[in-house]
């Protein structure tokens, strides 16, 4: 029997339900009259182990996504709709007290900027071995410090039995992504939702910390949602590509599907604007034309249809129909109603 696609009733090999699996979720914001749909009907799951990557533009919805995963949205201003399951449980509607017993321990999350996220007045240690005490009480502070130096050794921090007491302005950028990496890991959660984790990073570093995590996650089975506007990171380190344009699923299949066989046009803008190391130096990149429309007054029918080259061989349905991500191949779906025209 064919595996059905991601998101709709997938559960692992070994029969268990996959680590993260998103139903339907939708996140929308009130912002005074309007309201602001950044997630809509969006499904898929991760299977243990594995690299989910999601990439789009800015404004794509990405970042509220992961943010729902983890539960962090101000209720009084959001409205969360669909489910979340965590390791099989839906945490959709949980009170706040009950996801952050879940926060850190079965799942947790790296940030962009670390400068910003870790506490300048707090060591390393310290931060480190707080998000350790947080989730096992009665713990020893001895204890949780030589958990945190055990930490940033396994991050490849140099030297950490002197190092965990330096604050955050003593080290480099690329090691304070560790130190938040060794924080998100340090009660080895099942899932890891990594947003721009090397955006703010040079080019070799950003390779460091791609390695870093690709390693870790073979060391522990950690299941990791790689968050990014970069389709070269994705295609470096995940498994799987989603690709979301104004809240919802583009694309969703391999790496091979989605970066060498994409199928949906918006897909093949993001993929026509990498840099090759093949072509001419003096080239121009190509580029989408136009911009991500405002989702508080989105587009009818299919949102990049005012951007789709090829929208006019479709007619008015581009116009007034939205495209359901639906199956092109084995685990591969595309929201695109030229690419699915022969689909009901």
């Amino acid at each position: 029997m064919p595996r059905p696609p991601d998101g709709e009733g997938h559960v692992s090999d070994a029969g268990s339900p996959p680590p993260l699996q998103v139903r339907h979720l939708s996140v929308r914001f009130r912002s005074g009259s309007e309201t602001v749909t950044a997630v809509d009907d969006v499904s898929f799951s991760v299977d243990r182990g594995r690299t989910l990557g999601i990439v789009g533009e800015s404004g794509a919805g990405k970042s509220a996504l992961a943010l729902a995963i983890l539960g962090l949205h101000d209720p009084t201003h959001t409205q969360v709709t669909g489910e979340i399951r965590v390791e099989g449980r839906n945490i959709v509607g949980l009170p706040e007290k009950s996801i952050r017993r879940l926060r850190g321990r079965q799942m947790s999350l790296v940030v962009q900027n670390p400068l910003s996220a870790l506490h300048p007045a707090y060591t390393a240690g310290r931060q480190i071995g707080e998000a350790y005490r947080a989730h096992h009480p009665g713990c020893r502070r001895s204890d949780a410090r030589q958990r945190a130096v055990e930490m940033m050794a396994r991050v490849g921090i140099p030297d950490p039995d002197r190092r965990i007491d330096d604050y955050p302005h003593q080290f480099s950028g690329g090691m304070r992504q560790r130190i938040m990496i060794a924080i998100a890991l340090v009660n080895a959660p099942a899932l890891l939702v990594a947003d721009e984790p090397t955006t703010a990073l040079d080019v070799t570093l950003q390779a460091q910390i791609l390695d870093l995590l690709r390693d870790l996650q073979r060391q522990h089975g950690t299941t990791l949602v790689l968050i990014t506007h970069d389709v070269g990171v994705v295609g470096r380190i995940a498994d799987r590509v989603m690709v979301m344009y104004a809240g919802r699923v583009a694309e969703l299949g391999s790496v091979g599907q989605v970066m060498i066989g994409g199928r949906h046009p918006y897909t093949r803008g993001l993929l026509a604007a990498v840099p090759s190391l093949t072509g001419p130096v003096d080239a121009d990149l190509p580029s989408i034309p136009g911009a991500p429309p405002d989702l508080a007054h989105p587009p009818s029918g299919c949102a990049f249809h005012p951007r789709c080259p090829v929208a006019a061989l479709v007619g008015d349905r581009c116009r007034t129909e939205v495209p359901r991500p639906l199956p092109v191949g084995r685990d591969h779906l595309v929201a695109c109603h030229l690419a699915t025209a022969d689909r009901p």
